[in-house]
């Protein structure tokens, strides 16, 4: 059996370099060789003669009997982990580095950083030895972690962009504090840019030039993929949606902000909206996962909620389809549970207040929920660890800074 951390041990020169950095693709998604080259921004002919090269050795396998066969590794002891640290839910999940990426057993807990990360960190510490237990495997075989959280973070500190907004302070450090666990660097990112990641790894077959994912929960966030490139921006702030002013004499935000979008589509705003709805014998949802139920069940209020909660986004997502001009838009988060309760107005809100050339081409756009179960930020953060492993010191002593893909 193959030992990942042999894999992805330290090298010597460019050629071995080059050789680890596709070890590690094959770890992120088996796949044709010509993905891998596209994946990697390489010539097909260099990914072919590595391939050749590792399958001769034997820590390849290339699938036969029919041209541009999938190239995996056989079986391999390691882990690889991708954490999603929430503010009102945590997702973790293990899987060995020779598996496909559906093969998980999520850990899931309904209480997030909202009530701040030293108090959630032990329940954090069970939820990650429980996700590798169930690969068979032991903490020591962690040989990668990604973290996603919901705010802004530094791509070259790793830290949390300022203003550092509630639940997170100034001091704190999840990924520092994971990586003392694990004993491995845990690289961190925003929550919705790696939700882009992973819908654009994972949830297509093939990848598209611009893909958007829409991470709408507790507050409402964009990740931004360019081919194989996340749009980050120089500090880290590209995509933030959630602040874009809909209302100019609106509701103030937490980023001191006036009527941004959190504050008409957020999980807070909307439930207030149903408790300002409600008669004397209304017990009114506390959750956005309970009032999306409600209005699956036909409930008036509820239903009215979250269509022009839908609405409020289209017109939101209008504007960023006029600057970027996405393949393909993605609604992930607690709010793409509605379904066609927020998609159907969202999209009518669209084709109302976009560049028609942007968004009426149904070969040209698209406009879906996420097919990674709810999953698709942890996947992320999966994939962002491992690619973390590209570099013998990733980060120049950053406690946990997101890499280039």
């Amino acid at each position: 059996m193959l030992e990942a951390r042999e894999l992805l041990g330290p090298t010597s020169g460019t050629k071995e370099q080059n050789r680890r950095k596709l070890i590690i693709e094959i770890m992120i998604k088996a796949d044709q060789q010509s993905r891998l080259a596209q994946r990697l921004g390489v010539s097909g002919a260099s990914v072919s003669t590595a391939v050749a090269d590792l399958a001769a050795e034997g820590t390849v396998e290339v699938e036969t009997g029919r041209k541009g066969g999938v190239v995996r590794l056989p079986e391999t002891r390691g882990v690889a982990l991708g954490i999603d640290l929430g503010f009102r839910r945590v997702a973790v999940i293990a899987r060995p580095v020779d598996r496909a990426f559906d093969s998980v057993d999520p850990q899931i807990e309904i209480e997030g950083a909202n009530h701040g990360f030293p108090r959630l960190l032990p329940q954090l510490e069970s939820m990650i030895r429980a996700a590798v237990r169930s690969t068979g495997q032991e903490l020591e075989d962690v040989v990668s972690a990604g973290l996603a959280v919901p705010r802004m973070i530094d791509p070259r500190s790793g830290r949390f962009t300022t203003p550092v907004l509630p639940p997170w302070s100034d001091v704190d450090d999840p990924a520092a504090s994971l990586g003392r666990l694990l004993g491995v660097r845990v690289a961190v990112d925003n929550d919705a840019n790696l939700g882009a990641m992973a819908e654009q790894t994972y949830g297509l077959d093939k990848p598209l030039e611009t893909v958007v994912y829409i991470k709408a929960s507790t507050g409402v966030g964009a990740g931004i993929m360019i081919g194989d490139k996340l749009l980050r921006g120089e500090r880290g702030m590209a995509g933030e949606i959630g602040h874009l002013t809909i209302e100019r004499d609106g509701q103030v935000c937490l980023c001191g902000g006036r009527g941004c979008l959190d504050t008409l589509v957020g999980a807070e705003a909307l439930t207030g909206q149903v408790r300002r709805a409600g008669r004397r014998d209304y017990r009114p949802p506390d959750s956005l996962g309970l009032l999306i139920g409600l209005a699956q069940q036909g409930d008036a209020a509820c239903r009215r909620i979250l269509n022009d909660a839908g609405r409020t986004l289209g017109f939101a997502l209008a504007q960023l389809c006029n600057l970027v001009n996405p393949r393909l838009v993605v609604l992930g988060g607690e709010l793409a549970g509605a379904q066609e309760i927020v998609i159907d107005p969202c999209r009518q809100e669209l084709e109302r207040f976009a560049l028609a050339g942007t968004v009426t081409d149904g070969t040209r756009f698209e406009l879906r929920t996420s097919g990674l179960n709810a999953l698709a930020e942890a996947h992320g953060a999966l994939i962002l660890g491992l690619r973390a492993r590209q570099q013998d010191h990733p980060g120049d002593g950053a406690s946990g800074g997101v890499v280039s893909n």
